[in-house]
């Protein structure tokens, strides 16, 4: 990052990817502001010398009335088969939260990051319809291509591929890793909702984080995916932590390939350089 101090805004700056940003940012000396409605995002993620606003998203020209220099906006649902649940809360945080940044972003002008879903790359490109959550990520990054377009605003778009880490979250709106590890802690068994060969490219939020810094920095436009490209079924995935696995049915929305194009990113000089091997050893060992 440029040794520039600029006034930077993390939309879901207290969930598990906004924290870890919200941190480095403020390691190199930028003025951090978080936006965040507490969804999913926690208060224990609090890292001191960042400034947190309580908020919705469709909101945010009241709750940040300053002018940033950039907005990294991390802070919408983003669970895959618990949104078939609840569309009208995914309608809510995903399309009217996002328009509320778009038109902030008409008015102040800024450079908008937005982080985009995975899921629409995945089956062939059928993935963006699967289920409310993937549909709503797919149609906010033409949401933010056409106001990029339209207002000659500045923006980059980056995919992110399965992010795991210290920080991560089990539980309902929680991520594989973490629900397995928390699984295998208590000695329970690990579930996987079936058939487990549907396969995900998994990564270190260090490797997103700097990632993230690189696209706000650099990136121009669409299609910035971050992801390593090793993949691994959650079948595969599960049997690194234990041999003890239940098969649970089967779940609508549930996408059986990632499909991963990370070369605009690599051209920006960005690689995935861990491993998930290594860190579920690591979680398994320290058990």
């Amino acid at each position: 990052m440029s040794a520039q101090k600029k006034t930077i805004l993390v939309t879901g700056g207290a969930g598990f990817v906004g924290s870890h940003l919200c941190k480095r940012l403020l390691g190199e000396g930028h003025t951090v502001i978080s936006l965040d409605n507490y969804f999913t995002g926690s208060r224990e993620n609090h890292i001191d010398g960042v400034e947190y606003r309580e908020g919705h998203t469709k909101d945010v020209e009241k709750h940040i009335p300053e002018t940033p220099d950039i907005v990294y906006h991390l802070g919408e649902y983003s669970r895959v088969e618990k949104s078939m649940d609840e569309p009208g809360v995914v309608w809510d945080l995903n399309i009217a939260g996002t328009f509320g940044v778009a038109e902030y972003w008409r008015k102040k002008k800024y450079k908008l990051v937005y982080a985009g879903s995975s899921t629409k790359f995945g089956d062939g490109g059928m993935g963006r319809d699967q289920s409310p959550y993937a549909w709503t990520k797919a149609t906010n990054t033409e949401l933010v291509r056409n106001y990029g377009a339209w207002y000659g605003l500045p923006y980059a778009i980056t995919y992110f591929y399965n992010v795991y880490g210290p920080g991560e979250r089990a539980g309902e709106y929680g991520t594989v890793i973490e629900i397995f590890h928390q699984q295998h802690k208590k000695g329970e068994p690990l579930t996987i909702v079936a058939p487990g060969t549907q396969k995900r490219n998994f990564t270190h939020i260090d490797d997103i984080v700097e990632g993230i810094l690189l696209v706000g920095e650099k990136g121009e436009g669409d299609d910035f995916g971050l992801g390593a490209t090793s993949e691994y079924s959650i079948l595969d995935v599960a049997q690194m932590f234990s041999k003890n696995i239940t098969m649970l049915p089967e779940r609508a929305g549930n996408r059986l390939n990632s499909g991963i194009d990370t070369s605009k990113s690599k051209a920006l000089g960005w690689d995935a350089k861990h491993d998930l091997g290594d860190y579920v050893k690591s979680l398994v060992d320290s058990a």
